[in-house]
């Protein structure tokens, strides 16, 4: 039987590689098995990930050897190539073992976030049709298997559950059937919500992934000494994303499986981090921090925060560069097209703030206006994407006829401007939509849910500015006439009783006698809302 697979606590981090020269420093490859084959070839003694929660070290040679037996494992207990496994796991190194040793088998994996409540799990699991589910053991004080088994018993054909806590499955590597050799099959399930009340599995490959990380790294111009962070949930498909890059750069990368500002701010000085983000929430954490030692450097050794996910206003860039005393380099991508556009330490002050960078390589960007003309520099119209950064359409496969327009371009629902100088600017979104922290939450199954409640005759899910979050979740409910209004507590304790993330519960609750409607269609003019609330 070979050895249970451990985790090493203690290991220097030794890098054997000299600094190679600009056209070596990124590797490429077909999948992302091969590109982590190509990485243990090149530093095989660096270190590749820090899992700050456990004091762990794992250098590029133990994650493959780890990330093999694992493979090995699940193949015994009966995952085979092209077996759909959803997974379910925070942020640490079983989470990215998981993600590398199905990449080895060949799976089709569907991650999803481990914030998601029992609701957002049943409602994946009833798409996917996954045949294994694997989840971790209590943690946070979270029962996750028995919420797992609950969702799967109201399933007519759930998966199999496997916990993933104390040791790990594990097998011989010899026991497993060759790696995949291309990477243009679909491998990766990343269901999103968008703009719609029911999540949409937007279908990926190695090779859109890999492009996103290459491109990242790139924009970022990391290199093999540089540390980075995942500080948000891996199962986000920029988890992959980033992984990609580590593999292609040879950096390393320190996981957190919660973001709390200060206590991260303490794990990144412990590591000399010299790159951290994730979105706009991240960077206003970061400056709080450092406003509450105005004449100490937070993070010394930070050089860039990169990220993305939500708007950020200029004044935050300068700030940033003026209090923290590093760059920041902001982004666009999605579910659906990990990274468009990418800002990079070369951009002037004025591109850095007031656009989202360039267009990334293999990613074709154009501006479509209302009238389907093609829009000419600095006219604003929706984005539209296609190349091998897109990712292969939905799941649904009825949702891909409005999801592409006629020359295949992928219509991103978001507006934006290509300015002369060829830097994108996002200016607001054609998707209701409301961006929390970098998340992107759907007002329709809010408020559907809400409307489902005996004393709501009607409601309206806005997102509101937030110096925090970047948008807060407000609902605005017009009361069953001469009921008692909805109070903010009931409201709350409804969604957890469905089961609902917290993330995506209303922040604010508003009543309102009769809310704002058009004449023609009585259709409930949200702007009027927003207007109101935000001006209040």
């Amino acid at each position: 039987m070979a050895a249970p697979i451990s985790l090493p606590g203690s290991l220097k981090n030794v890098m054997t590689v000299d600094n190679p020269s600009p056209d070596e420093q990124l590797l490429q490859a077909s999948t992302l098995w091969q590109l982590l084959e190509h990485r243990v070839q090149r530093s095989p003694s660096a270190t590749m990930l820090i899992d700050a929660g456990r004091g762990l070290k794992l250098t590029f040679a133990q994650a493959h050897n780890i990330a093999e037996r694992l493979a090995a494992g699940f193949l015994a207990t009966g995952i085979a190539p092209d077996s759909v496994v959803t997974w379910q796991l925070p942020t640490g190194v079983t989470a990215v073992m998981t993600a590398l040793a199905l990449s080895r088998l060949g799976c089709v994996q569907n991650p999803i976030i481990h914030l998601y409540g029992e609701r957002e799990l049943t409602l994946v699991l009833g798409r996917s049709r996954s045949e294994f589910l694997l989840v971790p053991g209590i943690t946070s004080g979270r029962d996750y298997p028995a919420e797992a088994g609950r969702v799967c018993a109201q399933l007519k054909e759930p998966p199999m559950l496997l916990v993933m806590e104390g040791e790990l499955p594990q097998g011989k590597p010899s026991t497993l059937p060759p790696p995949p050799q291309e990477g243009g099959s679909v491998r990766w399930v990343y269901y999103t919500s968008g703009t719609t009340s029911d999540p949409k599995g937007a279908r990926h490959t190695d090779e859109t992934l890999m492009t996103g990380g290459r491109n990242l790294a790139i924009a970022m111009a990391v290199a093999a000494d540089d540390v980075g962070t995942v500080a948000f949930p891996y199962a986000h498909i920029g988890g992959a994303m980033y992984t990609c890059m580590l593999l292609a750069s040879g950096m390393s990368a320190v996981l957190l499986e919660r973001f709390v500002p200060a206590e991260a701010c303490a794990t990144f000085r412990r590591y000399r981090v010299t790159t951290t983000g994730g979105s706009t929430a991240h960077y206003e954490a970061l400056l709080a921090e450092q406003r509450r030692q105005p004449d100490t450097p937070l993070l010394p050794a930070l050089k860039l925060l990169c990220g993305g996910g939500a708007p950020k206003p200029p004044d935050l860039y300068f700030a940033i560069r003026r209090e923290l005393g590093c760059g920041l380099t902001h982004n666009y991508g999605m579910t659906e097209v990990p990274l468009v556009s990418a800002g990079t330490p070369q951009d002037s002050d004025e591109q850095l703030a007031h656009t989202d960078g360039m267009p990334v390589q293999d990613v074709e960007v154009i501006i479509v206006k209302r009238d389907g003309d093609v829009a000419r520099p600095g006219q604003e119209g929706e984005i539209r994407l296609r190349g091998k950064g897109v990712f292969k359409g939905y799941t649904d496969t009825a949702l891909n006829e409005e999801a592409f327009d006629q020359n295949g371009y992928f219509r991103t629902g978001d507006l934006g401007v290509l300015r002369a100088d060829g830097r994108l600017a996002l200016t607001g979104r054609l998707k209701d939509v409301i961006i929390r922290k970098g998340e992107n939450i759907s007002a329709r199954e809010i408020e559907e849910l809400l409307y489902s409640h005996p004393r709501v005759a009607n409601v309206a899910v806005i997102g509101l500015p937030d110096a925090q979050r970047g948008e807060r979740v407000c609902a605005v409910v017009e009361p069953v006439p001469g009921e008692v209004p909805l109070s903010f507590d009931e409201m709350v304790a409804f969604f957890h009783a469905a089961g609902v993330m917290r993330q995506k519960i209303p922040e604010q609750l508003e009543i309102m006698e009769q809310l704002p409607r058009n004449q023609a269609l009585n259709k409930i003019l949200k702007h009027k809302l927003r207007e109101l609330f935000v001006a209040g």
